[in-house]
């Protein structure tokens, strides 16, 4: 009988947590979503294109910035601006010197807003040249409704984003393997290169680490103005997924928001593999090298994310690349993009990269066939 009663107590609790994860969770964030991270496909949104402020979400932006146009060894002089940044969470001081993975250290774990300025003035030269570069880059990525002032979030009425484009953010950072082990860290020294021998023990402000299961990043934000901003990350059965919430009424409830969207995204998706990156390569001629083709393939592997119902028969791929490219082209080097549709609706892209180099020059071959197909009209 006790049995009986313990098996049906087991059965109850397991139907009423399907039920729960079957409906979409309630969240205070007024601007949210959550998407599945190879493809960026959506798998729940609130507000998702609302203007609101990311606060100290921003970093992300700045961190693959300073990863993608210093090296982590650069030598980082503090200038007065950056020690005397607003809510300095640091004890960074004028002519401190500090090297690129350190500052990347203190911006992401401790939130430093002094780091990120003094990241800033390092790659662009001052603050508002970074902003230019910060905007840049969200739109390359596909941001379209973002406007980056500060390299760290403090309030600016004119320093505005929404869920949908932190997502796309936080997914292009995690590609990154020096940004992702800094992000999933709980705690991590800090080095000063000068004054030699001041260090410093920084705690990560992201709860989630101690917390929920999988957890791989990224970024807490809060403001009084911005209240509480998260992006999250988190991988469980070769799933990874991303939640973003923005404007959470409270500090804690922008942990509890993010973690029930990540719980329903995992109760939701499970991810089919597609054809491999060598099933799905190609080639474009090469104008103007010593070499007439090269063979492009896609960066990744394609996996298909199925959320509910879905069948994957309803995917499909579209390739958009060049019949010709010019040389030089270097190994690894984008040449196109592979798009991923649902039911002929753009899902995800996965980056069409050249297998090898393109060494530029003259070809006979190259000169011969790029100037055919050029004369009938083909580019």
């Amino acid at each position: 009988m006790i049995k009986r009663i313990l098996l049906f107590t087991i059965l109850l609790n397991f139907a009423f947590v399907s039920s729960v994860l079957a409906n979409p969770p309630e969240i205070t964030a007024e601007g949210a979503i959550l998407i599945e991270a190879r493809t960026g496909r959506v798998i729940y949104e609130k507000n998702a294109d609302k203007l609101l402020m990311p606060a100290s979400t921003t970093k992300i932006m700045t961190a693959i910035l300073a990863l993608e146009n210093s090296s982590l060894t650069d030598e980082v002089t503090i200038s007065r601006n950056a020690a005397e940044t607003e809510a300095q969470n640091l004890p960074l001081d004028a002519n401190d010197v500090v090297d690129t993975e350190n500052l990347l250290k203190g911006l992401m774990l401790e939130s430093d807003n002094g780091s990120a300025v003094a990241l800033a003035e390092n790659i662009a030269g001052s603050v508002g040249d970074f902003s230019r570069l910060m905007n840049r880059k969200a739109k390359s990525i596909g941001c379209e409704n973002t406007n980056f002032v500060t390299p760290n979030g403090l309030p600016d009425p004119r320093h505005l984003s929404t869920a949908r484009d932190m997502a796309k953010i936080a997914a292009y950072a995690m590609e990154n393997e020096d940004f992702r082990k800094i992000v999933s860290a709980k705690n991590l020294n800090m080095f000063w290169t000068s004054p030699k021998g001041k260090t410093l023990i920084l705690e990560n402000t992201n709860k989630l680490l101690w917390t929920f299961s999988g957890i791989t990043g990224i970024k807490t934000g809060w403001t009084n103005a911005a209240q509480g901003c998260l992006a999250a990350s988190a991988i469980r059965d070769s799933i990874e997924l991303v939640a973003v919430v923005l404007k959470s009424e409270t500090a804690n409830s922008r942990f509890t928001d993010a973690a029930k969207l990540l719980e329903y995204g995992f109760s939701k998706v499970r991810l089919v593999k597609g054809p491999t990156r060598n099933q799905l390569k190609k080639t474009a001629w090469v104008k103007g090298g010593v070499t007439h083709l090269i063979t492009a393939v896609p960066k990744d592997d394609v996996y298909y994310p199925l959320i509910e119902g879905d069948r994957v028969e309803n995917y499909s791929l579209t390739y958009n690349l060049p019949k010709i490219v010019t040389a030089p082209i270097r190994k690894g080097d984008k040449i196109g993009e592979l798009t991923i549709n649902y039911k002929n609706r753009p899902v995800g892209k996965i980056d069409i990269v050249a297998s090898s180099d393109a060494a530029e020059g003259f070809g006979f071959l190259s000169y011969f066939f790029v100037g055919l197909m050029y004369y009938f009209g083909v580019r």
